[in-house]
């Protein structure tokens, strides 16, 4: 079984799924309401939908006929704590770099 982190990837590798996202933090969205910037049908705005609902990137609602989707950052917390190790990791490196090269400056 793949790891919720692959599945929040693996659901933001998509352009049309990120700008999903964009939409959502404006607030709550029907279907119809978020396939309108897209070129592209329904069922295929639904089969977005469906793999941001697998990474828990999103809530649908139960309300007679409408079935509001709501944005759930909290997968997103634990991919940007991955990513910070990463990101300290490479300012670490960087730093070491700007002093060698201060050093290399000075020796000149």
């Amino acid at each position: 079984m793949t790891d919720e982190l692959s599945r929040t990837f693996a659901a933001l590798a998509d352009p049309t799924r990120r700008a999903i996202l964009a939409r959502l933090t404006e607030g709550e969205a029907t279907v119809t309401e978020l396939a309108e910037p897209f070129a592209m049908s329904l069922p295929a705005i639904s089969k977005h939908l469906k793999v941001l609902e697998r990474a828990g990137l999103i809530t649908r609602g139960q309300n007679a006929q409408w079935r509001p989707c709501r944005l759930d950052a909290a997968p997103l917390a634990e991919a940007t704590d991955w990513l910070d190790r990463y990101r300290r990791f490479w300012d670490r490196r960087f730093d070491l770099l700007d002093t060698h090269l201060r050093r290399l400056q000075q020796k000149e």
